[in-house]
């Protein structure tokens, strides 16, 4: 560890938690963040919560009782984009390091402070970090999309899905910011109900920062339990690329390219039907190759439930597409869309 490193002051770095209805994490979350970790147990850890109408605020106001630099606020704009965006508000002004984290994860020991040292010894704008997929429930669709979620057909080898090589890259999952960067940019568009993400790192990499994924602090991922679940986040993140790429002028890579091109084929294909049967070969071949891959992956781990990675593929690629293809239609955001720049009232 560096001199440096050494030398951080926790009370200038600020834990920042979105939450909505998370009474079943918080708590684990919580604990697991703060707890033997020389940074988390000494900085601001706020829950931020966008309207919750379970026990998530109750749990976070008793966890308060116990750990004194915990403290929950209100997220009035609800989404994750606008909880982190409530750092640039003056109160925050002496703070030069944020982490976000997030309450469907699991976290190892120590993160915060790994983070943290992280950031300091690459003098890097951001740490981003990798997510492995995990079942916290008995759920048969969950499981089978856990086996199947970081795989290149689940996460098109994504180096933030599964990836176990650390070094610079363009965008990854979010864990560590430099505030002097996050205010520079303005934080997040809130006009971006997901991608934010991505969208931030853009403008990140374009400013002439850089993003070091450091893949020794892994996080456990907990994926959507249902297919409906997960048709709907799915579809947000089709969405969410297709607004990065009106509102930058980019073209999507490969990676999106791919499920927005599998989804037109199969839409073609239906609309085809009355005049001919011949677009149903792409259909049958692609269900043939997931329906061959839950089996495969039913063999190996000796469960039925490997059958629900068929679906779990079909849901991903298809609410993505549509997603995305629904949003490209609609063309460049409107100018209501609140400007990358503008702070949480």
């Amino acid at each position: 560890m560096s001199d440096k490193a050494r030398d951080i002051d926790p009370e200038r770095v600020v834990v920042l938690i979105p939450t909505l209805n998370e009474a079943a994490q918080i708590e684990a979350v919580l604990c697991d963040l703060i707890q033997d970790d020389p940074v988390a147990s000494r900085c601001p850890v706020i829950v931020a919560d966008g309207g919750s109408d379970d026990d998530t605020c109750a749990i976070v106001s008793k966890l308060a009782e116990r750990f004194d630099n915990l403290r929950l606020i209100h997220n009035p704009g609800k989404t994750q984009a606008a909880a982190m965006n409530l750092l640039l508000q003056p109160e925050f002004d002496g703070f030069d390091i944020a982490v976000r984290c997030d309450a469907h994860a699991a976290y190892p020991s120590g993160y915060v402070s790994g983070l943290v040292h992280c950031l300091v010894e690459k003098d890097v704008a951001s740490v981003v970090v990798p997510m492995d997929a995990i079942a916290d429930s008995g759920e048969c669709f969950q499981r089978g999309l856990v086996w199947v979620a970081d795989s290149k057909l689940g996460a098109g080898g994504s180096p933030h899905r599964g990836g176990t090589a650390s070094g610079y890259y363009d965008h990854g999952h979010h864990a560590a910011f430099r505030m002097s960067s996050f205010r520079a940019l303005g934080g997040y568009d809130v006009g971006f109900r997901a991608n934010e993400d991505a969208e931030y790192d853009m403008r990140l990499i374009c400013r002439g920062d850089r993003i070091w994924l450091n893949a020794d602090l892994r996080i456990g991922y907990f994926p959507r339990r249902s297919a409906r679940r997960l048709w709907k986040q799915y579809w947000n993140y089709g969405v969410g690329r297709a607004q990065t790429c009106l509102k930058h002028k980019v073209r999507p890579g490969l990676r999106q390219l791919i499920p927005a091109i599998h989804t037109g084929l199969v839409l073609l294909s239906l609309l085809a039907l009355p005049v001919t049967r011949v677009f149903l070969l792409w259909p049958l071949f692609y269900g043939t190759i997931i329906l061959c891959v839950g089996l495969q992956i039913a063999w190996r781990h000796r469960s039925a439930c490997g059958l629900m990675a068929s679906l779990a593929l079909a849901t991903m690629h298809l609410a993505w597409g549509m997603g995305f293809l629904s949003r490209l239609v609609q063309g460049r955001p409107s100018a209501q869309m609140p400007a990358q720049t503008e702070k949480t009232p």
